[in-house]
């Protein structure tokens, strides 16, 4: 079976849910692909950028109009919740544009935002030019180290290289899952 045509058919969207849902990892995924002139650059960060800018107005919106709802509730009453809303409050402007690049802290942030005095003009404004920022910069590394990689690995047909990567995204989220679970125990 050929992967190839599998990811010129979804590579950009699974990119665009990847940078909603997870983030950082499936967008250097997406800059390795495009390395491999799997998926256009461009196009790879672009759908990084406009999946995170949706996710995190999602989230937003959740803080501003949906707070009584329990899922909500569950993040307002996290303790990473105060540390984030202390920040917004003392750096509103620098906040909003910097919480993308911080790890864990990815979507408590937006939704700390919809719950603040934050207008939901400045916040799309900011939260638009951040994610424009990102999602090229993330995608970049991805593309950039994708030489590294390809020199590290030997130039392995396309789904070895995925199967690798698929289990260094398994482990890494294995490893994010112990480390909550052992912060919170």
């Amino acid at each position: 079976m050929s992967f190839e045509p599998l990811i010129a058919q979804y590579g950009l969207l699974a990119v665009f849910i990847g940078a909603a849902i997870e983030g950082e990892t499936v967008v250097f995924l997406g800059g390795v692909l495009s390395h491999r002139h799997l998926l256009p650059y461009w196009a790879v960060a672009l759908a990084a950028s406009m999946g995170s800018f949706c996710a995190d107005q999602i989230f937003f919106f959740a803080g501003r109009y949906a707070r009584q709802y329990p899922t909500v509730q569950a993040v307002l009453r996290k303790p990473a919740f105060v540390r984030v809303h202390e920040l917004l409050e003392r750096y509103p402007t620098g906040f909003i544009f910097a919480f993308r690049f911080l790890y864990g802290l990815r979507t408590i942030s937006p939704i700390a935002i919809g719950t603040s005095k934050v207008t939901t003009a400045k916040f799309v404004t900011l939260n638009a030019l951040a994610a424009l920022i990102w999602g090229p910069f993330i995608s970049g590394l991805g593309y950039v180290f994708g030489q590294s990689i390809e020199q590290a690995m030997g130039f392995l047909p396309l789904h070895q290289h995925v199967l690798v990567s698929l289990a260094a995204v398994v482990l890494v989220l294995v490893a994010v899952v112990a480390i909550r679970k052992y912060k919170l125990a």
